[in-house]
């Protein structure tokens, strides 16, 4: 019963210290210095499954490419139009920073709420094949328990459903 009564304690005092390391910043990582666009293509999936890509499939021999493979955002209309909605969701969104804002190109951080682990979510606007290219990453961790491809999807819905 002593025995337990420790273990129980010490699994206590380090989840403590977890959300206390999360709560100060230090689980939020460092953004990638190679994020941006190059030659028509976002940054390819991470090489662990904490990541999707719009663009993930021009990686076939990628160990995560099908993990990854997520589809665009689809538009109709101005592009232009399209990239300030997605514009404005991403100010409005919790937790959500808007870091780089170009007419074609978006960069915003996102953090988890309990943990402030820090994720990079980019959006390209592909004028040729008139939709919005995104990749979402994690920094930290092997995984990501679909926290990427939830948070896309949820930008998506928000995304499709203003006027």
């Amino acid at each position: 019963m002593k025995i337990l009564a420790i273990l129980l304690m010490v699994i206590l005092a380090l989840a403590a210290t977890l959300l206390l390391a999360g709560q100060l910043g230090f689980l939020s990582g460092q953004p990638p210095a190679d994020l941006g666009v190059r030659n028509g293509h976002l940054k390819p999936p991470s090489a662990t499954p904490n990541s999707v890509s719009s663009q993930a499939d021009l990686y076939p021999d990628h160990p995560q490419r099908s993990y990854a493979s997520i589809a665009p955002i689809q538009f109709t209309g101005d592009p232009d139009q399209a990239m300030q909605k997605l514009v404005h969701i991403l100010k409005t969104n919790e937790r959500t920073v808007l870091v780089t804002q170009q007419p074609d190109y978006l960069y915003a951080q996102c953090s988890t709420p309990l943990l402030h682990f820090t994720d990079d979510v980019e959006f390209w606007l592909d004028r040729t094949a008139g939709v919005i290219q995104l990749r979402s990453a994690s920094r930290m961790g092997h995984g990501d328990l679909g926290a990427n491809r939830a948070r896309i999807e949820k930008l998506r819905a928000q995304f499709l459903s203003q006027n």
